[in-house]
């Protein structure tokens, strides 16, 4: 399923078959998850293990739970053969592209790579996607409304999670917790120095008191 999922259909005059589990899709978004926490580890941002989990949480399954809504009732509208399990596994495994595509590149840093990548192997998962709602959508309009809505929305996310999630994530920490705050440590309390006239008092004290 990974790989029929960077491969585009041809036959689009028949509903294209969708896999009804949501299995893979979901260790496809976790798998994006570790790639951005890696990303951002390779980076020269100090961040805090909880923030950075829960950012990088909340971005994954933000996009595939909410893109996924969104386009499954543009789908309704459209009148496309399509149930919300079905547009969640197709949009799921349409994630593997983003998945190779940014462990590439998080590695290995050209721009020209990236978007290479960005045009072959993520517009090849687009692809697979547009020609499946294709094959299940009927009408010119709907489907330029319901293909094109989805193929700006995967290819953008794409370029967002490149160019400018370290960037939004280094302004989110800065506001939560303070532009390059330092670590807590805990500091020996400071004992005051008694003087030698106070000492000599206090023996000379309890002298005459013995």
């Amino acid at each position: 399923r990974l790989l029929e999922s960077m491969i585009p259909v041809k036959m689009i005059n028949f509903p294209q078959k969708i896999a009804g589990e949501l299995y893979g899709p979901l260790m496809l978004v976790f798998t994006l998850v570790a790639i951005l926490l890696h990303g951002m580890k390779t980076s020269d941002t100090i961040i805090r293990e909880g923030t950075l989990m829960g950012t990088a949480i909340g971005t994954c399954f933000g996009y595939w739970l909410g893109v996924s809504s969104f386009l499954y009732f543009l789908a309704y509208l459209c009148n496309a053969q399509i149930t919300m399990v079905q547009m969640l596994s197709l949009l799921g495994y349409g994630l593997f592209g983003h998945c190779i595509t940014l462990f590439v590149t998080y590695n290995i840093h050209f721009h020209s790579l990236f978007y290479i990548c960005w045009l072959g192997v993520g517009g090849l998962s687009t692809l697979r996607m547009v020609a499946v709602l294709v094959s299940r959508t009927v009408g010119h309009t709907q489907r330029l409304i319901l293909c094109g809505t989805l193929a700006a929305l995967h290819m953008l996310f794409l370029l967002y999670l490149h160019f400018a999630y370290h960037k939004v994530v280094e302004g989110i920490l800065d506001t939560l917790e303070g532009p390059n705050m330092p670590p807590f440590q805990r500091v020996a309390r400071d004992i005051p120095v008694v003087s030698n006239a106070v000492l000599n008092t206090t023996a000379k004290a309890i002298a005459l008191t013995v």
